[in-house]
């Protein structure tokens, strides 16, 4: 594998959904739902196959940057780096796209979420050397999810029709389409040829760069100025330019403004987003009245909950609950409804709760 395949994982959100599991210093990414691997260490797990942890980085924020750096030992502790405010993804991919640039000018990134589960790793694998093939022939390359149900929470990518997925050949991307409403979603998954976005991009940086100053010139020009990153102004700098980006995600800022995209159509790579305790349930294992629990749990006539405590948890005559609990924190919600725990978070917020968050 050449060296001048570089990965960034994007680790800066908060991830509401799971409060009170997650907050602000012990966000979701390091969180340890699936075994004794947080989210965001099973990412770098299944990238350094292919990407040395030395051409790995990670842009987080201030709150979480010590905790991402005591879980990964193996990345350079410069190369994960506090965002100095949350401004979406496009500053975030613009910024490693600069400083890539500047330490290594033919670099090809991949860039990924740190959240997500997959866990036909080396099925993933196979793709992501694809798609870095594709970005070193300059090429602007997305991932494509087999989408297993009409779902209205995600983007689409469109490929050509009667494309078949699991090749790993990046096509031309036909359109990128915003979260549907349901009647349309259920029409995408007919189509065949729609596919859930991933959120994972791949590109030369001087190809990112260069897409940057076109559509996203204010942003471009902040980040243009830095001084080099082992520079003792860089942190200083960054500090100052950073918050006048532009608050906007690559997606609509860059990559559906592009005049050529390809895409790899994936097939079944056991890929999660994980994005609610409801997707926790789903991927837990479950007891003979479909119950899942983190911790000690008895139950009678009560089917289909999760659980998540640190004391025994008793169950009698209820239905599709997830209660999670913490030291300052209670949690009971409808299962069918754990997408809504993110406005507790909004309430909180609004409250200024900011021992609860």
């Amino acid at each position: 594998m050449t060296n001048h395949r570089y990965g960034l994982i994007m680790a800066g959100g908060r991830g509401t959904r799971f409060w009170p599991r997650s907050r602000k210093s012990n966000a979701k990414q390091v969180l340890r739902f699936f075994g004794e691997r947080s989210l965001i260490q099973q990412t770098v797990d299944r990238l350094t196959p292919l990407i040395p942890p030395e051409n790995l980085w990670v842009i987080t924020n201030d709150l979480l940057q010590q905790e991402i750096r005591s879980q990964l030992p193996e990345v350079p502790k410069r190369q994960i780096i506090a965002e100095p405010a949350q401004r979406n993804t496009a500053p975030c991919i613009g910024l490693a796209a600069q400083i890539l640039h500047d330490i290594d000018p033919e670099a090809a990134l991949g860039v990924f979420p740190a959240d997500h589960l997959i866990l036909k790793e080396q099925r993933f694998r196979n793709f992501v050397k694809a798609a870095y093939r594709a970005a070193e022939a300059n090429q602007v390359v997305v991932l494509g999810i087999q989408p297993r149900w009409a779902e209205t929470g995600y983007g689409y990518i469109e490929f050509p029709k009667k494309v078949k997925p699991g090749i790993a050949e990046a096509l031309p991307v036909t359109s990128f389409r915003e979260k549907p409403d349901a009647k349309t979603a259920k029409k995408f998954v007919e189509r065949g040829n729609f596919f859930w976005n991933a959120g994972m991009f791949f590109w030369p940086v001087a190809t990112a760069l260069d897409l940057m100053r076109r559509h996203q010139p204010k942003t471009s020009a902040l980040l243009a100025a830095l001084p080099p990153f082992r520079s003792k102004r860089f942190a200083n700098k960054l500090a100052e330019s950073y918050p006048l980006c532009e608050n906007i995600s690559i997606d609509y800022a860059v990559i559906e403004r592009a005049d050529k995209v390809a895409g790899i159509a994936l097939d079944d790579i056991g890929w999660n987003d994980v994005g609610s305790w409801k997707a926790v349930y789903d991927l837990a294992e479950k007891d003979r009245d479909a119950n899942a629990s983190c911790g000690d749990l008895v139950a009678e006539h009560s089917h289909g909950n999760y659980v998540d405590a640190g004391k025994t948890v008793a169950l009698v005559g209820v239905d599709n609950l997830v209660i999670v609990d913490t030291a300052d924190a209670l949690l009971v919600a409808s299962r069918d409804h754990a997408q809504d725990v993110s406005k507790i978070v909004k309430v909180l917020d609004e409250q200024k709760r900011e021992e609860l968050l």
